[in-house]
């Protein structure tokens, strides 16, 4: 078996939830612009996808919870860059 590592052991074929990280794209609307993001699960790993986290908080600012006008905002260990691209566009 061609096993693989990322955080855990990971055998491609047995984690059907994961399937989605291994498109060479996903598309996301937010703050009124579709934006897609480029995937390569299989060269770069967990850094090369965007997780569910990610999204939920791309969510989370896109409802207006948190005012970003007039502050600087550092998006650290985020992966592919989505959370920092909206949070550009929500400001």
């Amino acid at each position: 078996m061609d096993n693989k590592m990322a955080l855990v052991p990971y055998d491609y074929s047995a984690v059907w939830g994961l399937q989605k990280f291994h498109k060479s794209s996903s598309v996301y609307h937010f703050a009124n612009h579709t934006i897609q993001i480029k995937q390569n699960w299989r060269q770069l790993g967990v850094a090369a996808v965007v997780w569910d986290a990610a999204v939920v908080l791309c969510t989370y600012l896109e409802m207006g919870s948190i005012d970003l006008q007039g502050r600087s905002v550092i998006e650290l260990g985020a992966g592919t860059g989505l959370l920092g691209i909206v949070a550009t566009l929500l400001v």
